[in-house]
């Protein structure tokens, strides 16, 4: 019997997982840093290195087959507009959940002590990387849109958005041009579409195994289990945020907006979600969502190439939320309270920093030093959450990139552009 491809990717994660277990406790972990992470690293490249030509070609074959300027300004509204909706939902969740739970007072005085002096180093490296995002004006997001060198934002996997607003510039150009005229170019543009999908099909061939190569680095270099013991409560605050966003904002979106079944929808794009928890990057599991988007799911390959490439840059639910439960978190375990209208304050500065963290390396981490520094939060406090971050990102990207493909389905619902697929 042939397996689908997701129980190829979660049969893959598992082995991965006892792998690296049983080799921690043999303490043979320099065998899987050396010998076998290595593989999970190509895994990952090769999909970053086709994420780029993927959204470049999509996106223009998806534009010119609008035919009309007004269609992409109605797409384009509505997709920034859900965007919003499913991040500010995302963050009030998250600090409704902090306060109910309070997961800082949970935190004893030595363990906190510990995390501190353990993980400084680490916060500090963050710090200095949101210092420089913080030291630029306040209109510098909008400088960084626009490339001084297309070619060169392509080498760049941090440079989606200039890559994205070349893109869609050439498509209105080719819209506005004579049909005839912009015909061969587009007719290049699909063909090369669809040696670009191939090339995914070949790579996610690797999927088991690079998945199997990531989970034993990550159970290999995990911390002791006594220091993650102390961020239990604040970890499964996150988690519990998490699945409401996962199994009641989403399914309610799909059912209520675009009548389509949940239980569909997840079978649909498990395998991008195996692979967000395993790559722990949105942009790395891009083009695996858009090929689940369209060929399993049903919304139209327009829709798709442009709503995903935008989500994976710009839309950042489960970071949202992790930066709202983190930011009270570490603010309780300070012993520093935090009013109403600081907290109203985190839900506009984590909103504004999920859209604005797409050019930072590290995007999650550094953009939380900015909202703790809005909100008068140490941002030492940062090393407090270090040990634990890793699990919790893979966590987070699931919900991302569910988001993303959550709402292309409601925006090609409304515009007419979702089939529903046997």
């Amino acid at each position: 019997m042939k397996l689908a491809l997701h129980w190829k990717i979660l049969i893959g994660m598992i082995l991965g997982l006892v792998f690296g277990f049983i080799m921690k406790n043999l303490e043979l972990k320099g065998i899987v840093v050396d010998w076998i992470k290595p593989f999970g690293t190509v895994f990952i490249n090769l999909l970053k290195m086709i994420a780029v030509p993927l959204i470049v070609v999509s996106l223009i074959v998806g534009l010119s087959d609008l035919k009309d300027i007004s269609k992409l300004s109605k797409l384009g509204m509505r997709t920034v507009v859900l965007y919003l909706i499913t991040t500010v939902t995302a963050v009030s969740i998250g600090l409704v959940l902090a306060n109910i739970i309070q997961p800082g007072n949970y935190i004893n005085e030595a363990s906190r002590n510990s995390l501190l002096e353990n993980f400084a180093g680490d916060a500090a490296k963050k710090i200095e990387l949101a210092d420089q995002a913080k030291s630029s004006g306040p209109l510098q997001p909008l400088v960084d849109v626009v490339p001084d060198n297309f070619f060169k934002a392509m080498t760049d996997n941090t440079s989606m958005l200039q890559v994205i607003l070349f893109v869609v510039l050439m498509g209105i150009g080719l819209i506005l041009i004579d049909e005839q005229k912009a015909k061969p170019v587009v007719d290049f543009f699909k063909g090369l579409n669809d040696v670009i999908l191939k090339i995914i099909d070949i790579i996610m061939l690797g999927a088991p195994i690079g998945v199997f190569a990531l989970m034993s680095a990550l159970m290999v270099e995990i911390p002791d289990f006594s220091t993650l013991n102390a961020l239990l409560v604040y970890a499964l605050t996150v988690v519990l945020g998490l699945a409401i966003m996962m199994f009641l904002v989403y399914p309610t979106l799909l059912v209520v907006l675009s009548k389509y079944s949940p239980i569909r929808f997840f079978k649909a794009i498990s395998p991008a979600q195996l692979l967000a928890f395993s790559t722990s990057s949105s942009a790395a599991t891009l083009p695996v969502t858009m090929e689940r988007v369209i060929d399993h799911v049903g919304v139209d390959e327009e829709v798709a190439s442009f709503v995903l490439p935008l989500g994976a840059t710009v839309n950042m639910d489960g970071t949202s939320l992790y930066q709202a439960v983190a930011a009270i978190f570490i603010a309780q375990a300070m012993g520093i309270p935090l009013d109403l209208s600081t907290q109203l304050m985190i839900i506009v500065t984590a909103t504004l920093a999920s859209i604005g963290s797409a050019a930072v390396p590290s995007a999650g981490m550094v953009m939380l030093v900015i909202v703790l520094g809005q909100a008068g939060i140490p941002e030492a406090g940062l090393a407090l959450i270090f040990a634990i971050d890793r699990p919790l990102d893979m966590c987070r990207t699931v919900v991302n990139v569910t988001s993303d493909a959550v709402v292309s389905t409601v925006v090609a619902k409304s515009v007419n552009k979702l089939t529903y697929k046997k």
